[in-house]
C-alpha cells in the first residue's frame, strides 16, 4: 500500500467514535467544548469535499445518543457497538470504503476506543490520521499517552485544520471559502 503523508480527501474516510451525551458529560467541559466543535468543522469539511463519514455510538442504551450539537451533521444511522475498537464490529467493517485507504478518527476515547481502532485499521494496512484536538480523554494523561502509543505505532497525529486544508489542497473555489468560514 502506497502512504501519503498527506490526507487526501479523494482518499480518505472520516471516523467520529463515540461523541455521546453522557460520555461527554463525563469529560472537562472546556476541553469538551473545543472537540466538540472541532469533529463540527471535520463533519462539515467532510460533507463539503464528498468525504465519507461513519459514526459510532457505544452501548447507546446506556451512554446515550451522539451529541446533539453534531446530530445535524450526520445523515447516516449511528453504528452501534460494545466492543472497543470499531473493527471488532462488523457493521463497522461493512462501512469502511475499501478505495479509500486513509482513515481519519475523532471522538472518545482517545487512550480506549480511539487507540484501539486506529492500531487496529494500521494493522489492516489502512493509513491513519488521529486528530488530535478532535479527540479526548476524561483523563488528559490518558491522552497524552495514548497519542504517544499512536505515534510510536506509525499513524500520523494531526489536527482539524491541518487535515481541513489538506482535504482542500488549494485556496480555491466555493469549498475553500465555506471552509475558512468554519475555522474563524
Amino acid at each position: 500500500m502506497q502512504t501519503h503523508l498527506i490526507c487526501q480527501a479523494a482518499s480518505s474516510q472520516l471516523v467520529v467514535i463515540d461523541m455521546q451525551e453522557k460520555l461527554a458529560s463525563a469529560m472537562p467541559a472546556e476541553d469538551m467544548q473545543q472537540v466538540l466543535k472541532n469533529s463540527a468543522i471535520l463533519l462539515q469539511a467532510a460533507a463539503l469535499l464528498e468525504v465519507p463519514v461513519i459514526h459510532t455510538e457505544q452501548y447507546p442504551k446506556g451512554l446515550g445518543p451522539t451529541c446533539a450539537e453534531l446530530q445535524p451533521l450526520l445523515t447516516q444511522a449511528a453504528v452501534s457497538k460494545t466492543a472497543f475498537s470499531c473493527c471488532d464490529e462488523p457493521t463497522f467493517q461493512r462501512k469502511l470504503v475499501g478505495d479509500r485507504p486513509q482513515v481519519v478518527l475523532a471522538g472518545m476515547e482517545a487512550h480506549i476506543c480511539i487507540l484501539q481502532t486506529a492500531l487496529a485499521l494500521r494493522e489492516q494496512g489502512r493509513q491513519v490520521f488521529v486528530v488530535e484536538d478532535a479527540v479526548l480523554s476524561r483523563n488528559t494523561a490518558n491522552k497524552t499517552n495514548a497519542l504517544t502509543r499512536l505515534r510510536q505505532a506509525g499513524i500520523v497525529v494531526s489536527n482539524t485544520e491541518s487535515v481541513v486544508f489538506e482535504w482542500l489542497g488549494k485556496a480555491e473555489g466555493e469549498a475553500f471559502k465555506q471552509i475558512s468560514q468554519l475555522i474563524r
